[in-house]
This record gives C-alpha cells, structure tokens and sequence, in this order.
C-alpha cells in the first residue's frame, strides 16, 4: 500500500504563518491593507465572523492585482529560500524527511500561495505542492484567487484530486496528515493516521 504524507505549512513545517509575510514583501509595505483598515463597516464584520476566506481574498487583490507574473514568481523563489533558511520547524521537518527517506509520497496541501510552496518544496524534495492560487491574465496578476482558498474541505478535495491524477486510489492508500489549526480538521478526518501538530514539537 502507498502512503502519502499530507503536510500543512504554516504553523505546521513552519515555526510561523508564511501568507502575511509574503504580501508584505510583494508590496513593500507594512500594512497590506491600509485602505480596508479605514473602512470598519466592510473590514469588522468580516473579522468577527472570522470569515478568513474573505479576509484573504481582500488583502489578497490588495497585495497583487497588476503585479507582472514574473515579479510574482521571482518573489515566491527568494521568499521560499528565506522560509528554508530560517523559518522551519526542526521537529516536522524530521518527519518529513523519515516520510521521503521511506519512500512515501510527501506533500503540502496548505492556504499558502502555490507561487512560494512550490519552489519550497522543490528545496524539500517533496513530490507536490498544493495551496492557493493567484489569478494570472495575460502575465498580471488580477488580484483575485484562481479558485477557492486553500483550507478546510477545499484541502480534502485538492488532496484527492491530485491523488486522481497520479492514478492512486483513495481506497489503496494510507494517508497520513499533519495539521495544527482548524483549518486542517477536515483534512486531519479524512486521513487514515492524523496527527495534530503542537507548539512544543508533540505529534498529538
């Protein structure tokens, strides 16, 4: 039977989120959105329904819309490299490697950007990447995400859907995820061994 390691990102390989980071070094700025801070009525209500979904698609076409697709994957290639350097967990990252070491398939189905995940994970070695997309139009970005943001169900689907495209059957394979926050419970479910990853390096 094949095994598939399944990783979150933030929190989970790494020791910190990776998303707010990368739309301040897109932007230059401190803030990434500045003219939403000013707009409680629209800002609040999202907020307090913790709608993460809507929060990162507003900060999301904040931070990228008219940035060239070029600029954007040169920004994900050295922003991944800071991630490898410095920003990754000593406990998960052994774990990983035990996984590939083993011969398991290893990926990441992550809310991070695919633009830094990918290139991550070619430093990592690990066989895929998937995480949330930018909408690219003719080499701009539009500012919006190319499909629904990479958390909760949506990882369960894009896990299988990759599982599909490698011809590997759901039912022949033995699925171990790894998560830390709600938006990897779905995902933790779905798996044949789930592990909850906590601060102090315990696989719970």
């Amino acid at each position: 039977m094949t095994t598939v390691a399944a990783f979150d990102v933030d929190g989970t390989v790494t020791r910190r989120d990776c998303v707010v980071p990368f739309m301040r070094r897109v932007t230059g700025a401190r803030r990434v959105v500045p003219r939403l801070a000013a707009r409680p009525d629209r800002l609040l209500p999202l907020v307090a329904r913790r709608d993460r979904d809507q929060l990162k698609a507003l900060a999301a076409a904040a931070a990228f819309r008219g940035q060239t697709e070029a600029t954007l994957l040169d920004e994900g290639i050295a922003f991944a490299d800071v991630v490898h350097a410095d920003w990754l967990r000593s406990d998960t990252l052994q774990r990983l490697r035990a996984h590939l070491e083993a011969g398991d398939r290893v990926v990441f189905v992550s809310a991070s950007f695919e633009v830094y995940l990918r290139p991550l994970g070619a430093l990592l070695g690990i066989d895929e990447a998937l995480g949330t997309r930018l909408e690219i139009r003719d080499g701009i970005a539009t500012g919006a995400l190319d499909g629904p943001n990479c958390r909760g169900r949506e990882k369960v689907r894009r896990l299988h859907e990759w599982l599909d495209h490698e011809d590997l059957d759901r039912a022949k394979v033995h699925v171990v995820a790894y998560g830390d926050s709600a938006g990897d419970r779905e995902l933790l479910a779905d798996a044949d061994t789930a592990h909850w990853m906590t601060r102090d390096g315990r696989a719970a």
